[in-house]
């Protein structure tokens, strides 16, 4: 099977309505597989005037207004939002959607945030007790019957959520490449493994580790779909390369400064037949599918020539 490719924004970082849609439309009609967009409450960068259109609300509206391409949010932070009423919003866009959905969760990081909106942020360890917990409480309400969970966070007592998402359960992916937390968290509970900021020199090595807790957990390292989130610059020649680099500088000004720093992160740069060379190596490694993390969201020149020269050629 061929790798797919999927477009990932920065919800947080000026999405508005008539952006959502245009993203939505170039989606579909560009042949990427999915659409996914990052859930915070203000931009990363220390600017808070940026349009941060609501996760949920642009999820729902993409159920109705799409037909063809699979959707979700990466991730959906446990700080943010308990996780019996992720399950039940996402076996309602699920089951509004035809079973495009998918769900990504992760345990919450950016401190800043947080402190802005008066959500509580505990310590590392805390987070990833309450992610642990969570995730296994949204799996557990997914199955239909009365499920009862004896666990310190989000504990369930007969606890049943209806109706039950299409197919019976909501394709969950969980992120991140920590081996003594995340990925048995991986292991025992996600149906995709997502990970990010990492090399294809250093990737084996999270194999590997990934497929130790998955023998640990009784469970087929098979059965764990490979996914890879990885910012991009493309362009047909060096001028159009660097003004998009320093746009997206603009917006993340720590992302690498050139294009050997960026390549040396494990990102892609570079022409399209650059960017498909790297996909297919990716391909060998084992991911199955690639969030192309679109840091400009309003280049659509970028996303255009994707879907003309990248996409098609990594069929």
């Amino acid at each position: 099977m061929a790798i797919a490719l999927c477009l990932m924004i920065e919800g947080q970082e000026g999405l508005t309505w008539e952006r959502w849609r245009r993203l939505a439309r170039a989606a579909e009609d560009g042949g990427f597989d999915a659409l996914f967009r990052s859930d915070h409450l203000t931009g990363l960068s220390g600017d808070p005037k940026r349009a941060s259109l609501d996760t949920w609300a642009s999820l729902t509206w993409l159920a109705s207004n799409t037909s063809r391409i699979r959707f979700g949010p990466l991730v959906c932070p446990l700080t943010f939002h308990h996780p019996a009423l992720l399950a039940k919003r996402a076996t309602a866009v699920a089951e509004l959607s035809s079973g495009r959905f998918d769900l990504g969760i992760g345990a919450g990081w950016h401190e800043g945030e947080h402190a802005m909106f008066g959500v509580p942020f505990p310590p590392l360890k805390e987070r990833m007790d309450r992610f642990e917990c969570g995730a296994r409480a949204i799996r557990a309400l997914w199955q239909g019957r009365p499920v009862t969970l004896d666990q310190p966070y989000y504990p369930l007592r007969d606890a049943e959520s209806y109706p039950v998402p299409p197919g019976g359960r909501v394709p969950l992916i969980i992120g991140g490449r920590g081996e003594r937390r995340t990925l048995p968290i991986v292991a025992a509970c996600a149906d995709e493994w997502n990970t990010t900021r990492i090399t294809l020199e250093d990737y084996p090595a999270k194999v590997a580790a990934l497929e130790a807790s998955c023998r640990a957990a009784g469970r087929d390292p098979a059965a764990i779909r490979r996914s890879l989130m990885v910012p991009y610059i493309v362009g047909r020649d060096a001028r159009e390369r660097d003004a998009r680099l320093a746009k997206v500088r603009r917006i993340f000004p720590r992302v690498p400064e050139t294009d050997a720093a960026w390549r040396s992160a494990g990102f892609l740069f570079g022409e399209p037949s650059d960017l498909v060379g790297e996909l297919k190596r990716w391909e060998k490694a084992g991911v199955t599918r690639v969030m192309l993390q679109t840091l400009d969201m309003e280049d659509f020149g970028a996303i255009e020539l994707l879907a003309r020269e990248v996409v098609p050629a990594c069929r």
